[in-house]
This record gives C-alpha cells, structure tokens and sequence, in this order.
C-alpha cells in the first residue's frame, strides 16, 4: 500500500526542476556507470511515482532489495544535496564562501599554510564586503589557528593584528544576534497572539522590546545590525498597533535595500518580506496610492529574477496574493476578486507542502472573508471551518477568535438561524477559554441572541444601535483590535441601507481616492 508522499528523499525528488534533474544526471555520471549506481535508479523510479510506495519501487528496480532501501535513500539524498549545493552555488554567496573556507582547509591538510592564509584572507575580505561577519570570524579563527601554530613569516605585529580584528567582529556578531534575537522574539510573539489586547498587554510588551534594546546604537551598524533593527521595530509596532510608525520602518527597511542595490540580488527573500510588511503598514493606515505602488514594485521585481528557487517561488505566492485580496478589500472589489480564486486556489494545493500552518491559516481567512463580501456564505463559511477545526488555538488566536465571530455572521446572512444559538454558545465558550472577550465581540453576541425575535420592522433599528455601540467601542485604540479582521462596521451599514456590502465598500473607496 501507498504509505504517503511525505518522504523527505522522494519530497526532495519531486521539487527538482527539469534543469536540477539534468544536473544531478550528469552529477552522478562522474561516480562510474550509470547502471551501476543504484541510488541513480532509486532517483530515476522515484521521478516516476506520483506519490510514495515502496512496493512500486521495489517493482521497478529488481536490483534493490529491501533490506538496502533506507541506505541507498539515504544515500540518494546526500546527492541530491551536494548536486544542488553546486548547482545552485553560483547564485548564493555564502555557499562560495564556505567553499573557499574548504579549500582553505584542504590547503592548511596539505601542508601549504601560506597558500591557505592567502585563501582564508580572501575569504575574510569578502565577507566583510558582503556584510557577513560570521563568515569573516570562521576564516579569523582559522588564520588565528595558523599564526598560533605554525611558522608563516607573517609581518611584525601580525599578532595584534589579528587579536583587534577579531575583537572587532566578535563584538559585532554579538550585536548582530542579540538584534535578530529580538526581531524573532517579536515576530514570535505576533505568531502567537496577533495584536495587542489592551493597554496592558502593550505596557509590558513595551517594557520587554525597550529594555532588550538598551545599548544598541545602529547609526554605525553594518546592513545586517540595521535590517533586524527594523524589523524588530516592525513587529513590535504591529502587535501595539501604532501602524504609523510600523509603516516608517518598514520603508527604512526596504529603503535599507534599495539604497544597497546589490543586497536585493544577494538577499531577495528579505528584501520581499521587506516589501510585503510595507504593504500590510500601508493596508492597515488605508493608504491606497502608496499601497498600490508598492504592490506594482513587488510583482516588477518578481519579473527580474531569472532563476527563482522553489522558497523565493513560495514566498511571492504568498504575498503577491495576500496583497492582491487585500486591494480587493480596499477597493469593495469583492465579486470582481473572485477571478483570483481559481488560480490561488491551484497554487495553495502546489505549495502546500511547503507552506506553513500559519500562512494556510491567513489565507483560508481572506478567501472567507472574500467570499463572505461577495454574498456566498456558505462557501465563507466552507473555509472558515478550516480555521475552526484546527485543534492547536497557540497559533494565531486572532484569527481562530474572529474566524468564529465572523462565522456567527455569516450562518445568519445565510439564514441558519437554527444554528445560531448553537454557535453563539460554542463561540462564547471558546473565547472564554482563551481570555479573548472584548466589547465588539459581547454586542455582538447579544445581537444575534435577540435579532430572532425582531419583527422585520424593528430590525433596522437594532441595526442602527449596533452600529452606534460598535462605533462607540472603537474609540478605544486597544478595542479596534476586531476591526481589524472584521469590517463589520460596513456590514451593519449594508443592512441599514438594503445594499451589498461591497457598495458600502466601494463608496468608502471612492473617498480614499
């Protein structure tokens, strides 16, 4: 029986491209004859399968028995690395550089210590150039094991030389680590729990961001100590919610590279998340014009890269499309954005493999809510149950909250009224447990309680009171948390005016402009 498609070497096998296949071919050509490698036929029969099954392979290749099969995969997959390590070498600095480092090594084996310093401070000034001062500090602490043990007629004062240099790079290292330390910890923390819940919540993330940051001074720093610089400060700002600032750092960020043409080569991948965290700034502040612009220059960069990996490939999906719902949302464009689903819908089953938890989980919540805004309720509520049935709530209690709330809604849009009461009490349970309680959610929940036993006539002034609580509510900053997720202020306005919410959506757009 087929036991899954979720072996490593066979999940390896299948993201090759044509051109990696090629390479690895003639890769492995250089070991002997082909036929006599047995892990080229292991690869060539697992190319073959549409999904994992030992037997079939054990069909195919007669010559492997199955007693062999974990070493030979085992062996197949440290080919495939070392193939791709090399195909791929050439668009990646830090493999060159670990490379030479090798060669270095090989050298300093050899005997030939002067050819291995010569090799080590090549590597060193390459990487200081290229603004990886690990890097550096490997071939430091080699050149140091050099000095120290062999006879190399260095110049006088070699020693010193040395020591500085790297007490220098040490000290920036550090740096450099303890700014990604709390970069991670804050979009760590943000993974968790989303936006701050109240002035509280805000007070003590403050106090733990701050204090982290004491003695820093990036006016100095190399790329890298400024880059995690800003990203700390994009993350801290988007879970206290004070966007006006997340936005200013998140343009230092993509202004950090563009400033440094060459880093976008070197580093696409942070210079796109830089540009996606500008986009979600600019989206949150409703800033349509800068918006838009951004959007245009991340899909004109994706068009530049001539050899994209398969992780370069899965992030612009992410975020191109992300952003490409959300100009839907700011535009009230709905119905209309419904022509991404069938290709967004093919990409989330290609990427699936690799695409996290937590980015599926945003993804079902757009397209419910995108579904939601155009009237198909049911289809809202088809993916927002695959929010609801997700049984690990640690990751992103957000969206596991307002996936229910807006679930309440949309049972009642479409006229599952028996359901109602069921759901607000399974709702109300939920969000008990997880502390998440807040004033829009309580009006809420007494609404629906009651709106069963209004009269058609009575309903648009229920209506009209909800919206002058909720309104009311978001005064509070640390209570405009739900509004983030849920328009339902737009919601409540299509029902007072007997219009689809997309024309409310829209007529607040045409002011935007």
């Amino acid at each position: 029986m087929p036991n899954g498609s979720t072996d490593p070497v066979f999940q390896l096998v299948k993201s090759l491209t044509r051109t990696e296949k090629r390479h690895f071919r003639l890769f492995s050509g250089h070991q002997g004859a082909a036929e006599e490698l047995k892990f080229l036929q292991l690869f060539d029969a697992l190319d073959a399968l549409p999904a994992y099954d030992e037997e079939r392979i054990l069909q195919q290749v007669p010559a492997i028995r199955k007693v062999q099969l974990a070493n030979l995969k085992a062996n197949l997959y440290r080919q495939l690395l070392s193939s791709l390590r090399q195909y791929h070498a050439g668009q990646n600095v830090d493999i060159q550089l670990h490379e030479q480092l090798d060669y270095a090594r090989v050298l300093y084996n050899k005997g030939f210590y002067q050819q291995a310093l010569r090799m080590l401070d090549k590597t060193k000034q390459q990487a200081q150039q290229l603004q990886l001062p690990h890097v550096a500090l490997m071939a430091l602490d080699f050149e140091k094991h050099i000095e120290g043990q062999y006879i190399t007629r260095s110049l006088r004062g070699r020693a010193e030389d040395l020591s500085a240099e790297a007490l220098a790079t040490v000290q920036q290292v550090a740096q450099l680590h303890r700014l990604s330390n709390v970069a991670l910890r804050m979009y760590g923390l943000y993974l968790r729990v989303g936006h701050a819940r109240s002035q509280a919540d805000a007070r003590q993330i403050s106090l733990r961001f701050h204090a982290a940051l004491v003695g820093i001074d990036v006016r100095q720093a190399g790329f890298f100590e400024r880059l995690y610089y800003y990203q700390a400060h994009v993350w801290f700002y988007t879970i206290t919610q004070d966007f006006r600032a997340c936005y200013r750092y998140a343009q230092k960020w993509v202004d950090l590279f563009e400033q440094a043409p060459e880093m976008q080569t070197q580093q696409p991948m942070l210079y796109i998340k830089g540009l996606h965290n500008l986009l979600a700034a600019l989206y949150n502040l409703l800033y349509y014009s800068k918006f838009a612009a951004t959007l245009t220059k991340l899909e004109q960069f994706a068009t530049t890269l001539t050899r994209p990996t398969p992780n370069l490939e899965l992030l612009l999906f992410q975020y191109i499309y992300t952003h490409k719902i959300n100009a839907v949302f700011l535009e009230g464009r709905f119905t209309a954005g419904l022509q991404l689903m069938p290709e967004l819908l093919e990409k989330l089953v290609l990427f699936q493999p690799q695409l996290d938890l937590h980015r599926r989980l945003v993804f079902y919540y757009k397209i419910a809510s995108l579904y939601f805004g155009s009237g198909h309720f049911h289809k809202a509520i088809e993916y927002l149950n695959r929010i609801i049935q997700y049984k690990d709530v640690t990751l992103r209690e957000d969206i596991q909250c307002f996936a229910r709330i807006l679930n309440l809604i949309a049972h009642y849009e479409a006229g599952e009224d028996e359901m109602l009461d069921y759901q607000i009490r399974s709702v109300y349970r939920f969000l008990g447990k997880m502390n998440e309680q807040q004033q829009m959610q309580i009006e809420i929940f007494r609404f629906l309680r009651t709106v069963g036993r209004l009269t058609p006539g009575q309903l648009k002034d229920a209506f009209r009171t909800l919206k002058d609580q909720l309104l009311a509510i978001s005064a509070n900053p640390y209570e405009r948390r739900p509004f983030l997720y849920l328009d339902i202020i737009s919601w409540l306005e299509s029902k007072i005016e007997d219009q689809p919410v997309e024309v409310i959506m829209q007529r607040k757009f045409a002011g935007l402009k």
